[in-house]
C-alpha cells in the first residue's frame, strides 16, 4: 500500500474447497493473475456466533445461504488456523502481502504472533468498536468494510481507530449483497467518504464482473478487494460471486489501464508541447492580394495548418490593408498588414 498504484487483493474467504493444496494453488494463481494481496479470514464458528438453531440464528433473509444456521454456514467456510503459517509464507515467497480479517481479540492475539500487516475489518463487524479499536491498538493499518454500516457507525469505527493513536485508515465502500446488483454500487459515494471521513477510501466489490473496480478507481479508490477462486467447481458459500484467475487478471489489466488513463491534472500552457500542433487552424491568404488591398472575409480565411497568425486575431484585421502583394496559400504574418493589429 505504497505506491501510486491501487492496492488490488484477492480475497480466498471460504474458497478453499478444505484443502490447504487448494488454498497455496489459489495463492499462486491469485499472483499469476496480477494480486498485490492475498486476504484471509480468522475466525472459527465459535468466535463468531453461537451453536444455536434457534429462529435467531437460521438464515431467512433472501441470500444465498437461506436454509442453514449461521453457525452450520462458518462451519463450512471457515479456514483452519494452522494454515496461516504455511499460507503466508507461500504469498511471502511470491512477493505477496498476506492479511486476515480477525473476529475477535483471540484472532487479534494470533495474528500477531503471525506477523500480520494490515488489519481488515468486515463489513458485519463495523459496530464492534471494541474489536475494532483492539485491532487498531496493534498500530497496523486499517482497512474497514462499511457495507452495513450507517453513517454514525462509520464514524464510529474511525473514531475508535483514532481514539488509540491508529491515523493509517482506509474505509471500503461496500455492499453487502452477494452477488450484488450494480445498480446498487453507488460509487458516487468513495470521493464524498473520502472527504468525511478524511480517509483513504478504496472498494469491496461483490458485483459480478470489473466494471466497478475501474470505475472505483477512477474516483479515487486506493485499494480494490474481489473474491477468487481457482475454479466455481471447488464450491463454497462464495464460490457464485467470486473471480476466476482469468477474470482477475482481465480485471487487473482493465484497473491498470484506467490508472495510466487517469494520469495528471495538466493543461498545456504553451503551444510547442502540443503534438500535432501544426495541424490547429491560423489565417491564410484565401484569394491573390494586391499591396494597399484590404482583408475580407473572402480573401482571408481561418484554416488548417497552423503556420500563421491565430484566428483570434481576424475580426481586427478585417479592413485593414496589405503591405504588400500576396498569393493565394501564403500564410499570413503580421508584417503582412499595413496598418498592425488593432485592438
Amino acid at each position: 500500500m505504497c505506491n501510486d498504484n491501487s492496492f488490488i487483493v484477492a480475497e480466498l474467504s471460504a474458497n478453499h474447497g478444505h484443502s490447504i493444496d487448494i488454498a497455496l494453488e489459489t495463492i499462486r494463481a491469485a499472483k499469476e493473475s496480477g494480486a498485490d494481496a492475498v486476504k484471509v479470514q480468522t475466525y472459527t464458528p465459535d468466535t463468531i456466533t453461537l451453536n444455536c438453531d434457534n429462529e435467531h440464528f437460521q438464515i431467512k433473509q433472501g441470500t444465498l445461504w437461506d436454509g442453514t444456521t449461521l453457525y452450520k454456514l462458518y462451519e463450512e467456510a471457515y479456514m483452519p488456523w494452522e494454515w496461516h503459517e504455511k499460507l503466508r509464507d507461500e504469498a511471502e515467497r511470491l512477493g505477496m502481502v498476506f492479511f486476515s480479517t480477525p473476529f475477535d481479540n483471540t484472532a487479534v492475539d494470533f495474528l500477531e504472533e503471525m506477523r500480520n500487516p494490515i488489519y481488515k475489518i468486515a463489513s458485519f463487524e463495523i459496530n464492534d468498536i471494541p474489536l475494532i479499536e483492539y485491532a487498531a491498538s496493534k498500530g497496523k493499518p486499517m482497512i474497514i468494510s462499511t457495507g452495513v454500516g450507517t453513517l454514525d457507525e462509520i464514524q464510529d469505527a474511525v473514531n475508535a481507530c483514532k481514539r488509540v493513536g491508529n491515523n493509517q485508515i482506509t474505509l471500503l465502500k461496500c455492499t453487502s449483497s452477494y452477488p450484488a446488483p450494480i445498480e446498487e454500487a453507488n460509487l458516487l459515494t468513495i470521493p464524498d467518504m473520502a472527504i468525511l471521513f478524511d480517509a483513504k477510501v478504496g472498494i469491496s466489490d461483490h458485483t459480478i464482473g470489473a466494471i466497478s473496480p475501474i470505475v472505483a478507481v477512477a474516483l479515487g479508490a486506493t485499494v480494490i478487494e474481489k473474491h477468487f477462486i481457482l475454479d466455481r467447481s471447488v464450491g463454497g458459500p462464495d464460490a457464485s460471486f467470486s473471480m476466476t484467475p482469468q477474470e482477475f487478471k482481465d480485471m487487473v489489466n482493465q484497473v491498470r489501464l484506467a490508472e495510466q488513463a487517469l494520469g495528471a491534472v495538466k493543461y498545456l500552457t504553451d503551444s510547442s508541447e502540443i503534438k500535432n500542433a501544426h495541424f490547429k487552424r491560423s489565417l491564410f491568404v484565401a484569394e491573390d492580394i494586391t499591396a494597399g488591398e484590404q482583408f475580407t472575409v473572402h480573401n482571408l480565411r481561418s484554416v488548417r495548418p497552423n503556420l500563421g497568425v491565430p484566428p483570434k486575431f481576424l475580426p481586427a484585421i478585417l479592413g485593414q490593408n496589405a503591405s504588400c502583394n500576396l498569393r493565394k496559400g501564403t500564410p499570413l504574418s503580421l508584417e503582412h498588414i499595413a496598418g498592425g493589429i488593432q485592438q
